[in-house]
């Protein structure tokens, strides 16, 4: 069969053509976000959307915000990566404040283009949506609830499908974890019955760091590497068959800081504090539906542990559920959990609570030390020697005193003088009183 090369456009006009339509798109588009109502617009623009895509050899992937009932973890990726990524050129974006956090949230609206290039490929986004009927019925009568179908449409050269789905995505996952822990707003949970999840929450501002922190320098590096090491060894729990997570017992005398150093530990890892007070849980079941509703990356906190079981009532929270909350079948239902339980008393503590798997580091929380009183001195008077400095160490050799107590008495006076001769004073007074009633070491 023989074809007349006058009846096939040319390679030219098919490209003329190509443009003149896009340009068409294009000027459609710029119509309608000025003139047409949002309602038609979206539509409007799904459709002119639609024809442009199918006349280039670029791959379409589409990244819907849910799969039924389960969140689609890509789909919240790229609209907090596309948040950090929009230029003062983006003609519309959407802001919302949640009501707990401190910092706006900037996103993509719908219908905004946004081109993205990695590894020299470029790649575009744009954030579609549809929506779909759901038949009611109630009292035996039909009606229609509306729901809108959000997905995002991100395009790309067919060859770099590859690439796309090898390495961009997983370094979008990547930089949008990173860009939701660097704005992350801590939070304080507390028990509350009336919640949906039996958990109540407030911002957490409490500032302490480890810098701040007056311990031992050696139990504060150990603390450290070890909260690394289990950051960052989430396949290793996996294959050794364990959930990850991790026990920590603080002990020592009221004033060491135990609660000050469970700030440091969440806010160095930002991770969210719940506040376990096991006097305020009705029974073992309600016990596992708290631990339920903390989220990944938390600190639960379980203080005086060594009290908190002995108030208890016959019909609450027993020493077996307790055991489960830590390290049984429930345990698993979550994942780089951290649980820290504080005591005044270690002694007094069941020994079945004290084992690895339950509490897998003790840290004693000491009286204040000389390298702790001169991280104290450093916070409060901004000083890091002073010819008193000798004198106060003789004294911390003799009288025990907490980092509350050295610190109680250095917040008095911002003279580094007046404070430190304050302070001396106070350990005088402690010696006396100690003497008089033979409990000083001398």
């Amino acid at each position: 069969m023989w074809f007349s090369t006058k009846a096939m456009p040319s390679y030219e006009a098919i490209l003329s053509a190509t443009a003149s339509l896009t340009a068409s798109v294009i000027l459609l588009r710029t119509i309608a976000n000025d003139f047409i109502p949002e309602s038609i617009k979206d539509r409007l623009f799904l459709h002119l959307h639609k024809i442009s895509s199918s006349l280039s050899s670029q791959l379409t992937v589409v990244i819907e915000e849910s799969d039924g009932l389960t969140a689609n973890q890509v789909f919240h990726a790229a609209n907090v990566y596309l948040g950090e990524k929009l230029s003062s050129s983006t003609p519309r974006i959407k802001v919302n404040k949640p009501q707990k956090e401190k910092r706006l949230q900037v996103t993509t609206d719908k219908n905004q283009e946004m081109v993205d290039v990695f590894k020299g490929v470029k790649l575009k986004w744009v954030l579609l949506s549809t929506s779909r009927n759901h038949v009611l019925k109630k009292n035996n009568k039909n009606g229609v609830l509306k729901e809108e179908i959000r997905y995002f449409e991100l395009s790309f050269h067919k060859k770099n499908r590859e690439m796309v789905l090898g390495s961009y995505l997983p370094y979008l996952l990547q930089k949008a974890k990173e860009i939701k822990e660097k704005n992350k707003t801590l939070k304080l949970h507390t028990v509350d019955y009336n919640g949906t999840d039996y958990w109540g929450s407030i911002n957490l501002d409490h500032p302490a760091s480890f810098d701040t922190m007056a311990m031992d320098p050696a139990v504060k590096t150990a603390l450290i590497e070890d909260l690394d090491r289990f950051s960052r060894r989430r396949e290793f729990y996996r294959r050794v068959g364990k959930a990850w997570k991790r026990g920590y017992l603080l002990y020592g005398p009221p004033g060491t800081g135990k609660s000050s150093l469970v700030a440091a530990m969440a806010n160095y890892l930002k991770f969210d504090v719940y506040d376990l007070d096991l006097k305020e849980i009705q029974c073992n079941s309600d016990l596992r539906r708290l631990l339920i509703g903390t989220g990944n990356g938390s600190i639960i906190v379980i203080e005086d542990i060594d009290t908190s079981l002995d108030s208890a009532e016959d019909d609450k929270v027993t020493l077996s559920g307790l055991l489960n909350f830590i390290d049984g079948l429930w345990s698993s239902c979550g994942d780089e959990r951290i649980i820290v339980f504080t005591t005044n008393h270690k002694d007094r503590l069941d020994p079945v609570l004290l084992r690895p798997g339950r509490m897998d580091m003790h840290l004693h929380m000491s009286y204040c030390t000389f390298s702790g009183f001169k991280t104290l001195a450093s916070n409060y008077l901004r000083i890091q020697d002073h010819q008193l400095f000798d004198e106060i160490k003789g004294w911390l050799d003799k009288v025990q005193a907490t980092p509350a107590e050295v610190a109680g008495e250095l917040i008095k006076c911002e003279d580094p003088d007046v404070a430190l001769r304050g302070l001396i004073k106070w350990f005088h007074n402690r010696a006396n009183t100690e003497m008089q009633d033979g409990s000083l070491n001398i």
